[in-house]
């Protein structure tokens, strides 16, 4: 809990909302009742979140996050990160008998599920996102052949498409708004009959947090996003400080990652967290700070969230069961 003190001159200005979305937590919770409920080990293919301290904490708890899907073993129990896969990785998991829990964030699962009907209607689609970013590589998976990735606006020029009426662009959840929409506006200057998703891409969370951290900028001379560096949000919430007015603004993991000559001279700190980092890295921050006299915390405050997600539907299964009657099968097929 944030305790308000009597001024000091130097002050924190806190953002609301921060820290995990209902994706995340959904995600986090998934492995950890999976770990409950089967008993480890449970394989995660990548991190199940972007978030340092999240995977060293499930890894202890007997989580194990392996890259390809070849790593697990034959019968094991494999869950699919919040960031979402390529069917082929759906494909992968059944040849190799093994049981899923697909913890991808509903949110990512509705762009998916926007590119397979754009494609069936024989769109070009235009991917707004960064290469390699797995949610990438799970989106394009769905339409490999009707999607073209776009990485911001200087990819624009060399976007080509079949016909120049039958486009429309979808965009990763976890992108900088302001950055994405500069891109859509070059889009719709080069393809004018471009359509937009049924619905915006970027998810709340992402345009909350960014809310509050444009709102604190300009009034900050140092903000400090607590994530990691593979963090697409938690980076994006760097870049929009800066825009906003602040002087200086750097990503750490943990408070003590906090180089004390970023504090000579300031007067103001504004404090926010990506949408996959807990809350007890944020209070460590704020604790650090505090020792240093920055001990007035206000919040700046730019949205409520009260969003929640069901568990993946496979936690009401005995996938154990499930897993020993695949590799049942598999050897009485031999």
């Amino acid at each position: 809990m944030v305790r308000m003190t009597a001024s000091t001159g130097r002050r924190v200005l806190l953002a609301a909302p921060r820290g995990y979305c209902a994706g995340v937590d959904r995600a986090v919770i998934a492995v950890e009742k999976a770990l409950e409920q089967y008993g480890a080990p449970i394989y995660v293919r990548h991190e199940i979140v972007h978030n340092k301290y999240v995977v060293q904490t499930l890894e202890k708890k007997g989580a194990i996050f392996v890259e390809q899907t070849a790593e697990v073993p034959e019968g094991a129990i494999v869950m699919f990160s919040a960031h979402g896969v390529a069917p082929v990785v759906h494909e992968e998991a059944a040849q190799g008998k093994l049981a899923t829990i697909d913890a991808t964030c509903p949110l990512v699962t509705k762009v998916h599920k926007e590119a397979v009907r754009f494609a069936q209607e024989d769109f070009d689609i235009l991917l707004i996102g960064h290469e390699g970013h797995e949610e990438v590589i799970g989106t394009s998976g769905e339409a490999p052949d009707h999607i073209t990735l776009v990485d911001g606006p200087k990819d624009v020029a060399d976007v080509e498409v079949r016909d120049p009426s039958k486009v429309v662009w979808l965009s990763q959840t976890t992108l900088s708004v302001d950055e994405t929409m500069e891109t859509v506006d070059a889009l719709k200057e080069k393809f004018p009959q471009l359509i937009s998703p049924p619905s915006d891409d970027i998810c709340y969370a992402t345009q909350n947090r960014q809310l509050a951290v444009k709102q604190m900028g300009a009034e900050a001379d140092l903000v400090i996003v607590v994530g990691s560096r593979n963090s697409s949000n938690s980076k994006r919430l760097v870049e929009v400080a800066k825009l906003a007015g602040a002087r200086d603004a750097y990503l750490v993991d943990f408070a003590d990652e906090i180089d004390e000559a970023w504090l000579e001279g300031v007067t103001t700190v504004g404090v926010t967290s990506g949408a996959s980092v807990p809350e007890v890295l944020v209070e460590q921050v704020l604790e650090f700070l505090s020792a240093r006299g920055f001990e007035d915390v206000e919040i700046v405050k730019a949205a409520d969230e009260s969003i929640t997600f069901s568990l993946p539907k496979e936690l009401r299964r005995d996938l154990r069961e499930e897993a020993a009657a695949l590799v049942a099968e598999r050897t009485t097929e031999k």
